[in-house]
């Protein structure tokens, strides 16, 4: 697959390495296409905040927020859209969760750009199939299901 990132960083925080995260954006795409172009904010609380509100209507920071290319029905095009993930509540939800940052990150940035390939979780039906989409592409990583209450992950 070829992938074309923008990558942001806006964040105090240190991120997974770029390398890391094309690669767990690949896994995640490349079911679905064989191009792509994205662009990958990584941010701090308070942008996430911001924009959490200003398109979502709720407050607060979240981890992830998909916004997917609003093209015209029937064009197709490499441009997905944005992902714009907020590290520290990636990394506090690690540690709430009791999972390690690294698995967190992964399930994170693949859970978004599954946004941005159309699957979504608005009732269960989707929310079953995302999930599992989820896990069996963590599982790939040789990540544990996120969705357990305790997360154990296989490689350091």
């Amino acid at each position: 697959m070829k992938l074309q990132l923008d990558l942001q960083r806006a964040t105090t925080l240190t991120p997974p390495s770029r390398p890391t995260l094309r690669r767990w954006l690949l896994r995640a795409l490349t079911p679905h296409r064989d191009r792509a172009q994205l662009t990958l904010r990584l941010v701090d609380e308070a942008e996430s905040a911001e924009l959490n509100q200003q398109y979502r209507g709720k407050p607060g920071p979240t981890n992830v927020l998909a916004f997917p290319s609003p093209l015209p029905e029937g064009v197709q095009a490499d441009f997905l859209g944005d992902l714009v993930i907020c590290a520290p509540v990636v990394e506090r939800e690690a540690r709430e969760q009791g999972k390690s940052p690294r698995a967190h990150w992964a399930h994170i940035v693949i859970h978004g750009a599954l946004h941005l390939c159309g699957h979504d979780h608005q009732n269960d039906a989707e929310a079953q199939r995302m999930e599992q989409l989820e896990i069996e592409l963590l599982r790939s990583l040789r990540i544990a299901n996120p969705y357990q209450s305790r997360h154990i992950e296989s490689t350091p």
